[in-house]
């Protein structure tokens, strides 16, 4: 019998390698010897980056935390006015690119911004030294736009976690005369921690991967670092010794947020918060509460989304144009490739896995999952040093049969930006066809098998059918990510190839957003889908 399991096998480890490769890639070039542009950058500039990433990772950890708390306890344990609209409405900002809202922002409060302006004419000031206002194009601002738009994922997994805690926890509280600041002190919070670190580790990862904002305020990060020691330098080597500094960064992160629970055990019954345990808000404390979630979402979402209308409007002539109808085809065209391929191999390994059942069979899922946790800009380096030695080595061949020179076919073409794309979003479509698998009891296999099923014809006549929503929802979701994708994007998309996230990038980076508005108001609507999808599964389950 195992003996039929042999392509499955070969086809699950082949592709677990593939995409582990590109992070292999990356150790390996940085081992090699240090050149001059690396020891300059170690000797120069280095330790800039290096602290301006810290002080972007920890200043935006922070306000995420200042932000999507509050708004977690207040959704899960207080009842408050329009609160079914509001839990949906606070997830909307993650939809949001980070270097939109920068761009936003920066035009609303610069010297020549309406605020200023509006200032000036109010209180008579004539030159900026009559007063002092905030610099945005700061490490300070970089961290606030940041954290507008990663807060949800604080607020997400928090706010679950809030509301699967045990009513009688909260009904214990209140009867021993806790006040509903100690019940949030004393219960909820130390309960919520292991989500809380979830939601940090998650932003911290998001944060020093950024590259649109932090490009924008033109704060140089260990990311910008690696961008320009590429194109800047062309010294592929230098850009992979920051990319494993980066990698190992995250290592310790995701490390060590299991590492401080690793002794942490909690036992409570699954019952979570019904709706009758829920603090009745009155007063001040009331209108504080709706004004701080309202708030956030306004400056979050709402706002820059009015302004993006507004611009769209008035440029719509400037904003339709043949280049905006081709870069959208290009970008529906490398997401759908990306989704389709994503899929098959999230089948592929996940049907490996259930057919051998050994924990060894789980080791090709998990390789192939871990491109979800490398930057975009890092993970480019890492799928450009195997493309380009392909490309090397099928032009040898090449000229050696006195065939000519193919050129960069793997490196220099789509197939480099889908294969990365790919190799960052294949565990969500392995992650949602797993959900979808193990809710097929085992039963059904033995009757394929008793009826006569290979294992190909049990995959497609008995599974496929009953996995097919979890399929659309593993392509639709790949689509997405790819659709919005813009650090991987940027560095290896051929020459005259755009997508609509390096279209709207390159326009913001030009301070001529508001031509590009439309193709951004785009991205957002896609954006908003998988969140939609989120919330929704999470009302269900509770």
């Amino acid at each position: 019998m195992k003996e039929k399991f042999l392509f499955w096998r070969i086809s699950s480890w082949f592709l677990g390698s593939l995409l582990v490769l590109p992070i292999i890639a990356i150790f390996i070039t940085a081992m090699g010897n240090s050149d001059q542009v690396f020891s300059h950058l170690i000797d120069t500039v280095m330790s800039t980056y290096a602290l301006n990433t810290l002080g972007l990772v920890v200043g935006t950890v922070l306000l995420t935390l200042v932000f999507g708390l509050p708004c977690a306890w207040l959704m899960a344990m207080c009842r408050l006015p329009g609160e079914k609209i509001l839990q949906w409405a606070l997830i909307l900002p993650l939809a949001m690119p980070g270097y939109i809202v920068g761009y936003l922002y920066t035009h609303w409060f610069d010297y020549a911004g309406p605020i200023q302006i509006w200032l000036r004419e109010l209180f008579g000031w004539q030159h900026v030294s009559d007063y002092w206002f905030p610099d945005l194009r700061s490490l300070w601002g970089a961290c606030f736009v940041l954290a507008l738009v990663l807060y949800p994922y604080v607020y997400l997994l928090v706010r679950a976690a809030f509301m699967e805690q045990s009513n009688n926890l909260l009904q214990s509280a209140r009867l021993l005369g806790c006040s509903p600041w100690q019940s949030f002190r004393r219960i909820s919070l130390p309960l919520a921690r292991p989500a809380i670190a979830v939601g940090v580790s998650l932003v911290a990862m998001e944060a020093l991967g950024d590259f649109g904002t932090v490009s924008y305020f033109a704060l140089n990060t260990l990311t910008t670092a690696v961008y320009d020691t590429w194109l800047g330098y062309s010294n592929l080597n230098a850009a992979a010794k920051i990319s494993a500094i980066m990698l190992m960064v995250i290592f310790l992160l995701i490390s060590s947020e299991r590492f401080s629970r690793r002794k942490q055990k909690m036992f409570q019954q699954q019952c979570g918060n019904d709706g009758h345990t829920k603090y009745q808000l009155t007063g001040w404390k009331k209108w504080l509460a709706v004004s701080w979630c309202w708030g956030l979402v306004g400056c979050a979402f709402i706002l820059p989304m009015l302004q993006l209308g507004s611009y769209a409007i008035d440029y719509f002539e400037q904003s339709w144009t043949e280049q905006f109808k081709n870069y959208s085809f290009n970008s529906l065209m490398v997401s759908f490739a990306a989704a389709i391929f994503a899929v098959l191999l999230a089948l592929i390994v996940n049907f490996y896995q259930r057919l051998d059942g050994r924990g060894i069979s789980t080791v090709p899922m998990r390789l192939a999952s871990l491109g979800y946790a490398v930057p975009g800009t890092v993970l480019a380096i890492g799928v450009m040093i195997p493309l380009t030695s392909a490309d090397h080595l099928v032009n040898d061949i090449a000229r050696s049969f006195d065939l000519g020179r193919p050129g960069l076919i793997f490196s220099g073409t789509m197939f480099a930006i889908i294969f990365a794309f790919v190799v960052r979003f294949a565990a969500v479509a392995i992650g949602s066809i797993e959900s979808s698998l193990v809710k097929i009891p085992p039963s059904l296999d033995m009757a394929a098998k008793t009826m006569g099923y290979a294992s190909t014809a049990m995959l497609r006549k008995v599974h496929l059918p009953l996995i097919r929503r979890g399929c659309l929802i593993a392509g639709l979701l790949v689509f997405i990510e790819s659709m919005k994708e813009l650090n991987a994007a940027i560095l290896l998309r051929p020459f005259n190839f755009e997508t609509l996230a390096t279209y709207v990038f390159n326009f913001a980076s030009d301070e001529q957003l508001e031509v590009a508005a439309l193709p951004a108001i785009l991205l957002v609507i896609v954006g908003l889908i998988p969140l939609v999808m989120v919330n929704r599964s999470l009302e269900q389950k509770h």
